[in-house]
């Protein structure tokens, strides 16, 4: 077995590949950028080699320098990850040239396959079911227009060399074609350096499902089931499981040796996954074949007790597979959540900083599920603007589907970060949803549930009980340390708008009594976990265990539980009173501004002050974590100011434009 592997990439795949190593004790080298040398990755490995700046153009992607790295530690294979250069043919060739492995599918099968116009190609040719589309290269938007009508909208318009939900658009019409194709190979140019673009038919309501394959140097292949992975945002996975809540054993069946006989045409020899886009009848189409390690493959090892990367390790190193498909099954079920550093509460932009607390869910075997979580990063370290805004990727496994997704959402309430916006209570929110628990997913899931963005959850039901319960009893506690010499026990909660009477008692068992008397009801909190100056509140609520993310402001607290966030103001009656004679703050009025939605690089402001602006027109295009943002015009008007040029970098809020 190899003696020594160098790991070139960053983030928590690199140190998910660690853990592997270092099971196998296999010594590992760490290369990193400028930005990424206080990394959690360079702390855990063997060696850590500095391969140039934060941009991953000027280190992640410079083969020169990950092959320096290599001589320089005597490594004497290199694990790629996913992204950067885990599916460049070029590099795994250049690495086979000079002796060195690479741990990954051979380079002929990432040609073959990595093309997204050659691999449906061959795909057919296997027998493998294709999408209807125009496979040849498209030069100019017109052209792509006219392919369209005849292939008939709605139409995906997709970068050859595409992925990670980068390079992706649907066009529903010709103006839709004509801007969407000009903006596909700008991005694909911008994070592939290959602006090649095709086309296929959208398939209307569609679930995405893949196909986890894993192949040797001895002709062996595998399959080890699928994974869907219907829920995205923006052609970008949220939340993926395994098994999928869609197949039957008949499907499952059928998809699986259909990605083996692919992988068997192209001598696939690592770990590789075939996706497929597949109708709400179970028909099934070949998207793609990502010749790599997925992002999600978590989900997979956990529902099959099979570790991927050292599979990949130990077909690199030559040996045959140790699996045959009779002894693979599907056990429980698994959930995997991404947290990224993004703002729900402002259409999911990218959040950059400095991550002021993360407090992590205990993984391991819990109440009934058991909890894996997939991180890069620490208390006190930076999400950088260069990189993808991940943060983690949550796990959960159980025997059933619905015990996964309990042991999810309550994960995701163990789970605290502050310095960053982050998606964690919409995450939530999607655990709670009851079209989610009963499997009924599509790729449009998203878009069709939260049409208006995500602004959490009503504060209802079990919510609303933990932000009473839990507010009265931190109130107690500061009552308490106050020396108040009337030991209130009346108090008027105001959550939100909405106000409850209440009053605390301790039972014969020693447990906080909250009574409501208007309800009628009385809630009964026991093994409380908490003091002043805790971020988390965990106790257990009439039987039922909860964690709420709790922060102390004037006269109460600010209570988030799962996607229901509330001010919660403990006083007494009087104070209850005067607080509701109080006029409400009016916010201030930005409609004449253009304002970042994020940090960020400006890439282009195509007005100039004095020009008249048309509703819809662009204003402003802002570059972030890989990903341009189109800013539009809300409405007609003339340009005043502009406050920034292309190449300035901007923080959120900043204005960008202003109208007269």
């Amino acid at each position: 077995m190899f003696a020594k592997i160098l790991i070139a990439n960053r983030g928590e795949i690199a140190v998910r590949i660690i853990k592997t190593c270092r099971r196998m004790g296999i010594q590992t080298v760490q290369v990193y950028s400028e930005a990424d040398a206080g990394s959690l990755a360079v702390e855990m490995a063997d060696e850590a080699v500095l391969i140039g700046p934060a941009a991953a153009s000027e280190s992640y992607l410079v083969a020169d320098r990950i092959v320096d790295a290599v001589r320089q530690t005597g490594a004497e294979a290199v694990h790629p990850g996913f992204g950067f250069l885990s599916e460049n043919a070029g590099f795994a060739r250049r690495l086979r040239d000079e002796g060195i492995a690479f741990i990954g599918p051979n380079p002929e099968a990432i040609d073959a396959m990595g093309d997204k116009i050659s691999s449906k190609k061959l795909a057919a040719e296997a027998g493998v079911s294709t999408v209807p589309g125009h496979m040849g290269l498209i030069e100019t938007p017109e052209e792509a227009v006219r392919i369209a009508n005849e292939i008939g909208y709605p139409i995906m318009i997709k970068a050859s060399a595409g992925g990670g939900g980068k390079g992706i658009r649907v066009a529903h019409s010709d103006a839709d074609m004509a801007d969407g194709f000009s903006s596909v190979k700008a991005e694909a140019k911008s994070a592939f350096g290959d602006d090649r673009v095709f086309l296929e038919k959208f398939i209307e309501n569609p679930r995405h499902i893949e196909i986890q394959v894993m192949g040797d140097k001895h002709g062996n292949v595998v399959h080890l089931f699928e994974r869907e992975c219907s829920i995205q945002r923006r052609n970008q996975k949220v939340i993926e499981e395994a098994p999928s809540p869609l197949l039957d054993d008949k499907t499952r069946k059928a998809m699986g040796e259909q990605a083996i006989a692919l992988a068997k045409a192209v001598n696939y020899d690592s770990a590789g996954t075939v996706e497929f886009v597949a109708g709400q009848d179970k028909s099934f189409y070949f998207l793609e074949m990502n010749t790599r390690l997925q992002v999600e493959h978590p989900v997979t090892e956990l529902i099959t007790g099979v570790d991927l990367v050292e599979q990949m390790i130990r077909s690199a190193w030559g040996d045959p597979l140790n699996i045959t498909q009779k002894d693979l099954k599907i056990r429980g079920w698994a959930i995997e959540s991404r947290i990224y550093a993004e703002d729900p509460y402002r259409g999911f932009l990218p959040s950059i900083g400095r991550l002021v607390r993360y407090d992590q869910p205990r993984e391991g075997e819990q109440d009934g599920y058991l909890v894996r979580n997939d991180s890069g990063v620490r208390e006190g370290d930076e999400i950088s603007m260069f990189y993808d805004p991940m943060i983690a990727k949550l796990c959960t496994w159980g025997e059933t589907r619905e015990a996964a997704i309990d042991g999810m959402a309550r994960a995701l309430e163990d789970t605290h970060l502050e310095g960053v916006g982050h998606n964690v209570p919409f995450l939530a929110a999607v655990m709670d949803q009851e079209r989610f628990r009963s499997g009924a997913l599509t790729t449009r899931y998203i878009t069709d549930e939260f049409p208006d963005g995500f602004n959490g959850t009503p504060v209802a039901g079990f919510g609303r009980d933990v932000m009473l319960a839990a507010s009265l009893a931190m109130k107690a506690v500061q009552v308490e340390q106050s020396g108040d010499p009337d030991g209130r026990s009346e108090w008027t909660v105001l959550v939100g708008a909405e106000t409850v009477s209440a009053s605390l008692a301790v039972d014969d068992d020693e447990n906080l009594a909250v009574t409501l008397p208007d309800e009628e009801r009385t809630l009964i909190l026991s093994e409380i976990d908490w003091s002043p100056g805790l971020a988390q509140f965990r106790a257990c609520l009439d039987g039922t265990r909860f964690t709420a993310e709790v922060s102390r402001v004037p006269d109460g607290f600010t209570i988030r539980h799962r996607a229901m966030r509330a001010r919660v103001r403990v006083l007494s009656p009087r104070h209850a009173e005067l607080y509701a004679r109080l006029p409400e703050k009016v916010a201030p009025d930005t409609s004449k501004l253009i304002q970042s939605p994020m940090p960020g690089l400006v890439v282009a402001v195509p007005v100039t002050v004095g020009q008249e602006v048309k509703e819809g027109e662009t204003v402003a295009i802002i570059e972030a974590m890989k990903m341009q943002n189109i800013l539009k015009a809300e409405r007609d008007g003339v340009v005043k100011a502009i406050g920034a040029k292309a190449g300035d970098p901007v923080a959120a809020d900043d204005v960008l434009v202003e109208f007269e």
